[in-house]
């Protein structure tokens, strides 16, 4: 689409707001950046944009005489797309894009599409790191936390776009058609926002939506709803599994990492040659693995970087030995399955930080992962009764309930002795008491490195 002299709203002040602002400056077109919480002032918003970038700016209530003017609108993830002001656009025929579908349409290059309930921020950097090692030019967008609207007016044919896509941003896709795509896995979340499972799953399976058998999707066969899409899905699949030899993928077995492929085995590499601990990383490298090799990456440059790639930020990641303790920021497992990872990596006795804000989650499953492990249950948030009560009900009875986040952190020094893990993985997201997991994260990190060694 020809954005030179359009109308476009934008909806949303956050981050991607911002960055598809630019970039319709850039292409041409006439925005309008709307926010309707109405205890934003337009000084404020308009302090976000980057110098020389222009936009009207509407807070509270979009008037009618703007509204009529609108040929496009894009969504900031956070903003449902079944609301009554979105369904009024899209019922006079108004295009409703994303950030991915915008920066698709405006960018040039081959594209990755990762996706995933978890492991989609680990895999997609080690992606990113990989696919930097072989070539030049390469962008790691989306989910991640760099709007790739911002690098996609850059973008040249020579160009690798590595784009970490959530559920929320999957469900503005137009013409979105990466060139090798992957779901990681799908175990319920946002279902506060997609209502159902099976609206869940369908969004996710929407990555592959415009692919033909010309691209990749790699898929994990140990997931009942990839496992289940294999068959129906439009583009080649690659799959990998942590539990079974495959005639056809990637698989560990043991220790080792091999790869089946036209009825040949080659081993790939040993599980502790890598820097990461737990099941999920190992299945995080498999597909990092499968995807990059579907670009076109040597093996012996793709094994060099996942030899020397470390847990990103906030995925059961080591922050200090104290006083005979560890320490793991897990800030980023903010459902249970993610959880259940975070604890299945732990090989000590743990205390565990859990709870946050409430998506509708079903904690059972978590908690029956915990296999003895967990010596004390500190809770917090919105969630910490609802888990205490499920807890209790598979025998949990070490539990704390804290008020604060540091009265939790104080819980679980006082708590622990020589010998355990102290670990903050929620199983739910950090709203309420926190702009993000990222700040939750850092707060840990912070209140750990002050601990007297």
């Amino acid at each position: 689409m020809d954005l030179q002299g359009k109308k476009v709203l934008v909806v949303g002040s956050g981050i991607s707001g911002i960055g598809a602002v630019e970039a319709l400056n850039r292409a041409g077109a006439e925005a309008i950046l709307f926010d309707s919480n109405e205890k934003l002032t337009t000084q404020e918003v308009a302090a976000k944009l980057p110098e020389g970038v222009k936009a009207q700016i509407v807070i509270g209530t979009l008037p009618a005489e703007d509204e009529k003017r609108v040929e496009l609108v894009v969504l900031s993830p956070g903003v449902p797309t079944d609301t009554e002001f979105v369904e009024g656009f899209r019922n006079r025929g108004i295009g409703i894009w994303g950030e991915i579908e915008l920066a698709y349409e405006l960018g040039r290059g081959r594209v990755i599409g990762i996706t995933g309930t978890n492991g989609k921020t680990t895999t997609t950097t080690l992606v990113g790191e990989i696919m930097s090692a072989f070539c030049e030019d390469v962008d790691v967008v989306g989910n991640i936390g760099n709007p790739y609207t911002l690098t996609a007016l850059d973008a040249t044919d020579t160009t690798v776009t590595v784009a970490e896509i959530s559920s929320f941003q999957l469900e503005t896709i137009e013409q979105f058609k990466p060139d090798v795509s992957a779901i990681l896995n799908i175990t319920p979340d946002h279902l506060n926002r997609h209502h159902t499972m099976d609206n869940y799953v369908a969004v996710k399976e929407a990555i592959t939506r415009n692919q033909t058998k010309e691209q990749v999707c790699v898929l994990n066969y140990e997931n009942e709803y990839t496992r289940a899409f294999g068959d129906n899905c439009p583009a080649r699949v690659v799959w990998f599994s942590s539990v079974r030899k495959l005639e056809e993928g990637f698989y560990q077995e043991g220790e080792e990492i091999y790869q089946a492929s036209d009825g040949k085995i080659t081993h790939i590499m040993n599980i502790h040659d890598m820097n990461l601990v737990g099941t999920c990383n190992v299945e995080n490298v498999m597909a990092a693995i499968a995807i990059t090799r579907a670009m076109g990456v040597p093996m012996e440059t793709i094994l060099s970087v996942v030899r020397r790639f470390k847990a990103v930020e906030h995925r059961i990641e080591f922050v200090a030995t104290k006083k005979g303790v560890d320490y793991y920021n897990d800030s980023k497992g903010t459902n249970p399955d993610a959880a259940i990872q975070g604890i299945k990596a732990m090989s000590k006795p743990t205390i565990l930080i859990g709870g946050g804000y409430d998506k509708q989650s079903e904690y059972d499953e978590w908690i029956e992962a915990f296999d003895g492990k967990v010596k004390c249950f500190v809770l917090i948030g919105q969630t910490r009764e609802k888990i205490a009560e499920c807890a209790k009900k598979h025998g949990i009875d070490n539990i704390i309930l804290a008020d604060t986040f540091e009265e939790a952190l104080d819980i679980c020094t006082k708590n622990a002795v020589s010998g355990d893990a102290v670990l903050l993985s929620p199983a739910c997201a950090s709203w309420g008491m926190f702009p993000n997991y990222e700040v939750r994260g850092k707060m840990f990190k912070e209140y750990v490195n002050k601990l007297e060694d």
